[in-house]
């Protein structure tokens, strides 16, 4: 698997890359030994990241989101955080709906 990720920099700017491992890949820009643009623009934590089967498809998704003005790239790491949210909370939403049909099925 592949990835295309952002970070987030202490200086309040975004940088897109893409990898194999994105946590590895976090540590080595923490470490100072990624991207020339992370050791000038210290990254603070991933706010973006999304999977692909080939570096192929990563890659294109690295092009298309380095071409996006600040506004757009927020607005799509706004979307990502909304969705893995709701992912979350499917799982305990799903348990209660379970739960509470068990309660009416019973009495």
């Amino acid at each position: 698997m592949y990835y295309t990720y952002i970070l987030l920099t202490e200086n309040d700017t975004l940088y897109c890359g893409y990898t194999d491992n994105v946590e590895k890949r976090f540590q080595k820009h923490l470490s100072g030994k990624g991207a020339k643009y992370t050791r000038a623009n210290k990254p603070v934590k991933i706010v973006y990241k999304q999977k692909f089967h080939t570096k192929s498809e990563a890659l294109k998704e690295e092009a298309r989101i380095k071409k996006l003005s600040k506004k757009e790239k927020l607005k799509l790491i706004a979307h990502y955080s909304r969705f893995r949210f709701l992912l979350f909370l499917f799982p305990a939403i799903l348990i209660l709906f379970l739960f509470a049909f068990l309660i009416i099925a019973v009495f």
